[in-house]
């Protein structure tokens, strides 16, 4: 379920007016731009996850690629909106602080490092435009900054690579604004990803392990969703498809106990750093002689640190010794692809989203593995992975609970499935009593696709509302609100704008019963007074729906007083 402000707020792709020759001036580039642009390249690259993981064969073949940029893309999203709630007319500096020190801390691997220094340079840029300078020079800029500071961040460049891709993009972006001084910025990222869908057509060219493998760059390809999602953005056209070569390969990897490639470092080591900015040069110089694949990206006192090697503890102390290293993560890499074999599963278990602690309880009693999440708090795909590989089970059935978790849930899904060996199927519940329907009909006994497909059916067929209080001005579905209005809900959409609690939810009640039921689930929210609105809707249903049974829970959600579900 969503507030009024985000059912309201539109973030279609914004047009600027005229030709290439008539560029905006003084406007800036948008917060809803930038807003709609994170959806986009999120959704995106969750698409493309799987094909980038099979495309990863460099620096090592660990088929990582795709999820990596995915999850640290997603991380800095989920910063903006935590720092926003999805909401255009939020602070532009704060919410782009948000941006890029999401995508700083968020990173994974070598890919999602340089990524995160390409968005945070790209951002930072947008955010120092002044009035006077056009959107379409400002992000060329933009581009050029990125592809230095990519460059710059990496130990060893290696062409054939996201580098090549974004130095293809940027440099394109140049000459189009040196022929073209007043373009716009939806001609300059048309042009861009052009160039670097070429670039990366490229790859195999420059770097011998691609053209060995028949296939393009897994980075590179990363960059090019990425630039197309920023086309999508501005323009509403999408891009044509890039072919991965002539066959996607599986990374093979070594017998365990072994390097994953023969004569390279076993370990990839990451951490976070608090270092002042002049002790950097010789952290940089110190891993470069411990092993490869260095990535050293952040700045004023936070670093974010990756790096190949086989002697782990040299690579941390250097950081010890450059300031305090933080959430350290190191993964070797043979047993990283062992670890399916030597963690055998059984049974089965579901993960559940919970939107309150009343929610959460009653989850966790009926046997769910619960991760915590709300429409201001929604859980991060790692979020979903954890739970899902946490839970020691061969079979999970996952319950989003909310339409904007089901995708995230979908990549913890396949990346359980492929890293852990689990099968894992996603119920796209989305609201909290979808999911108490569907696991009320939850019966281990079955097999698994009998089990999910009852659950599926019974989560479909519960017909669901809520009553929540307008927090802005809107124009929705059921007519304009003002802030203090009672709106009631049907399936995600408003249907009743009103005044007052009890009148909304008996109203949200009555349409819902207009199709029959035998079964009524209310759950009271945290601003449910000791369950008054509850009790009055039972109460109501008790003498106009004598026949129909009635269950209340304390669920304790945020911003909805009560939540409803027929069957």
């Amino acid at each position: 379920m969503e507030s009024a402000s985000a059912r309201t707020t539109s973030l279609a792709p914004v047009s600027e007016p005229g030709t290439v020759g008539s560029g905006t001036v003084g406007s800036g580039i948008r917060l809803a731009t930038v807003l709609g642009f994170l959806d986009i390249a999120v959704d995106a690259l969750a698409g493309a996850r799987e094909e980038i993981d099979a495309l990863n064969v460099y620096p090592v073949p660990d088929g990582d690629t795709g999820t990596n940029m995915y999850l640290t893309m997603a991380a800095a999203r989920d910063a903006v909106r935590e720092r926003t709630g999805g909401d255009p007319a939020a602070d532009r500096d704060a919410t782009f602080e948000a941006f890029t020190r999401g995508a700083l801390l968020g990173a994974r691997g070598n890919s999602g490092v340089i990524l995160s220094e390409m968005l945070r340079a790209i951002i930072r840029r947008i955010a120092e435009a002044t009035p006077e300078e056009r959107n379409g020079a400002v992000m060329v800029d933009a581009l050029r900054r990125a592809t230095e500071a990519s460059y710059a961040a990496v130990g060893t460049p290696v062409e054939g690579t996201m580098l090549s891709v974004c130095r293809a993009a940027s440099e394109s972006a140049q000459a189009l604004l040196a022929e073209h001084p007043m373009v716009r910025s939806r001609d300059v990222l048309t042009t861009s990803a052009a160039a670097a869908r070429e670039a990366l057509a490229r790859t195999p060219e420059q770097l011998e392990i691609l053209r060995a493998a028949g296939v393009v760059d897994a980075g590179g390809r990363g960059v090019v969703v990425i630039l197309d999602a920023a086309e999508t953005a501005l323009t509403g056209r999408r891009p044509p498809r890039v072919e991965a070569g002539r066959r996607i390969p599986r990374p093979v990897l070594a017998e365990p106990g072994g390097d994953l490639v023969d004569g390279g470092p076993a370990y990839e080591v990451m951490y976070l750093l608090d270092a002042p900015d002049q002790a950097i040069a010789g952290l940089r110089t110190a891993l470069a002689a411990l092993g490869d694949s260095l990535v050293v990206v952040g700045g004023e006192g936070l670093w974010n640190v990756h790096v190949h090697v086989d002697d782990v503890g040299a690579a941390i102390e250097a950081g010890i010794e450059a300031g305090r290293p933080h959430r350290v993560r190191v993964t070797h890499f043979a047993e990283q692809a062992a670890a399916r074999d030597r963690q055998p599963r059984t049974g089965r278990a579901i993960v559940a989203v919970a939107a309150g602690p009343g929610l959460a309880e009653l989850f966790e009693q009926s046997g769910a593995v619960v991760v915590v999440g709300s429409p201001g708090n929604r859980p991060s795909t790692g979020m979903l992975l954890e739970a899902i590989a946490g839970s020691g089970a061969q079979e999970v059935v996952v319950l989003p609970n909310d339409h904007d978790s089901v995708r995230a849930a979908q990549v913890a899904a396949s990346t359980a499935e492929t890293d852990h060996g689990v099968r894992v199927a996603v119920i796209p519940t989305t609201a909290q009593v979808e999911g108490l329907a569907a696991l009320a009909v939850h019966e281990p006994g079955r097999t698994f696709d009998q089990d999910v497909l009852e659950m599926t059916a019974t989560a479909r067929h519960a017909r669901q509302g809520a009553v929540t209080v307008a927090a802005k001005q809107a124009i929705t579905m059921a007519g304009p609100c003002e802030p203090g209005d009672v709106l009631g809900a049907i399936g995600g959409d408003f249907v009743v704008v009103g005044a007052d609690l009890t009148d909304v939810a008996v109203d949200v009640l009555g349409r819902l019963l207009g199709g029959g039921g035998e079964l009524v689930t209310l759950v009271s929210g945290h601003d449910d007074a000791g369950g008054a609105l509850a009790r009055a809707c039972a109460d109501w249903l008790e003498e106009q729906h004598p026949a129909v049974d009635v269950v209340v829970y304390d669920g304790g959600q945020e911003r909805y007083p009560l939540l409803v579900a027929v069957e």
